[in-house]
């Protein structure tokens, strides 16, 4: 099985050079997909649009004490079976299944946020295979929980993370630029100056906090998103917000994928594509949507 964090060779230290500086360019790729290849949409900072595959994932873990008290006899727990699909650039994927079924476990894999356990596959970033070093500059993850400094304000969040985050080559007006474009992306900019506060007593309200955690990532240029729940916890309103914000983000020609947990029938239909799991880590549907959702009702008609 391939190897998911093989040392660099000089080739894919190019390809992290590319993907930084938005220079990147693919063998496969046509000649109008290589004039297409690096894209700024009137931002200040240019990326590379990238798509994730993968196929045939498989994920396991020691098998807990508490199950194996209970006479379980197995070593191993298998926590993803044969999953397989795409994330592809300008393409909203919304990741759904009942809880269990092995939605953020399968996100946290592709991210590489997983430490522990075994995984088998393959995994590939627009026809390359995966290196988690290279992966880690140009993907984003923003976490469920919003964990942000209450003494802040929005624009100095979003400052701190850009500098810490964005290659040393990129000048600091360009920066500054940049933090200004993406927080009008999220409709942030007229909170630029606004402290965060603390969550349920002073600064900012939950949605907006929401908001500010995908800001908080896509300052960082990322070409690939993961997004664990952004509409947690959210009335409709505030939901309708948050996913408008989503969709901007969508129309720079990224790829976004969001785990998403009993969705009103609107927050459904602003996603592109559904890849929809079931409980033991299994995917029973992978494409798009369709008009008002036509697709999905089509495929488990017949099935």
């Amino acid at each position: 099985m391939p190897s998911f964090d093989e040392d660099m060779d000089s080739d894919d230290e190019a390809q992290l050079h590319c993907m930084e500086t938005g220079t990147m360019h693919f063998g496969k790729f046509n000649s109008a997909d290589l004039q297409r290849a690096t894209v700024n949409q009137g931002m200040s900072l240019p990326f590379t649009p990238l798509s994730i595959s993968f196929e045939n994932v498989q994920y396991f873990v020691g098998m807990p004490e508490g199950m194996m008290a209970h006479g379980v006899q197995e070593k191993t727990l298998q926590l993803l079976r044969g999953v397989t699909g795409s994330f592809r650039p300008g393409v909203l994927t919304a990741l759904m299944g009942v809880s269990g079924a092995g939605k953020t476990t399968l996100m946290d894999v592709l991210a590489g946020r997983k430490t522990g356990g075994y995984i088998e596959g393959n995994i590939r970033i627009s026809g390359y295979p995966k290196v988690q070093t290279t992966f880690a500059r140009v993907s984003g993850y923003c976490e469920q929980t919003d964990i942000h400094s209450p003494q802040m304000t929005v624009r100095e969040s979003l400052i701190y993370s850009a500098w810490l985050r964005l290659s040393p080559d990129i000048h600091n007006i360009v920066r500054w630029a940049f933090v200004d474009e993406v927080m009008e992306l999220v409709e942030l900019d007229n909170l630029s100056d606004a402290l965060v506060g603390l969550p349920g007593i002073s600064g900012l309200s939950t949605e907006q906090r929401k908001r500010l955690t995908i800001a908080v990532e896509l300052v960082a240029n990322p070409s690939i998103i993961f997004m664990d729940e952004p509409t947690s916890g959210l009335d409709a309103r505030a939901a309708a917000i948050v996913m408008r914000a989503v969709k901007n983000i969508v129309k720079t020609g990224r790829s976004i994928v969001c785990t998403i947990h009993q969705p009103s029938i609107e927050i459904f239909e602003a996603f592109d594509e559904l890849l929809l799991m079931k409980r033991g880590g299994q995917v029973i549907y992978a494409g798009p949507l369709g008009r008002r959702s036509q697709n999905v009702i089509e495929y488990f008609e017949v099935t």
